[in-house]
C-alpha cells in the first residue's frame, strides 16, 4: 500500500467514523484502475454484533451496512477523497460479510488514480 492509498484509508475510515459513529478497526487500500478498494475488519458495533446473533436481524443489519452506506456517500459528497485524488467520485460499491465482520467498499472515480499514483 503505498502512501496515498494509505491516506486515502485514513479518510474512509474518518467518514465512516463521523457519519456512522463507528470506522473500521483495520482498513487496507488498494488502487485499480478507476477503482480505490478498501477491504475493512472490524466493522461491527458491541450492538451490531447481537442484531446480527438473531436471524431476522442479520438481514436488517446487512441492508444498512451496505445500502445506508451507499446512501451516505450519495448525501455526503466525499470531498476530502476527491480533494485527495484529484478525481470526482462517481460511485460506491459495498459489502459485508457479517459472521466474520470484513467488509469491502469499492470506490469508482472518473480518473484512473492507479495510472496517478503508482510508485
Amino acid at each position: 500500500m503505498n502512501k496515498v492509498e494509505a491516506e486515502f484509508g485514513n479518510l474512509v475510515k474518518a467518514f465512516r467514523k463521523r457519519h456512522m459513529g463507528k470506522g473500521p478497526r483495520e482498513i487496507r487500500t488498494t488502487f485499480c484502475k478507476h477503482w480505490a478498494i478498501c477491504e475493512m475488519e472490524g466493522n461491527l458495533s458491541p450492538v451490531e454484533k447481537f442484531i446480527a446473533s438473531a436471524a431476522d436481524g442479520k438481514q436488517a443489519l446487512r441492508s444498512a451496512r451496505t445500502e445506508m452506506v451507499k446512501e451516505m456517500y450519495r448525501l455526503h459528497r466525499p470531498v476530502e477523497m476527491e480533494e485527495l485524488l484529484g478525481a470526482n467520485f462517481v460511485d460506491l460499491f459495498v459489502d459485508i460479510d457479517l459472521d466474520k465482520d470484513i467488509g469491502m467498499s469499492i470506490f469508482v472515480f472518473d480518473e484512473d488514480i492507479e495510472k496517478k499514483f503508482s510508485t
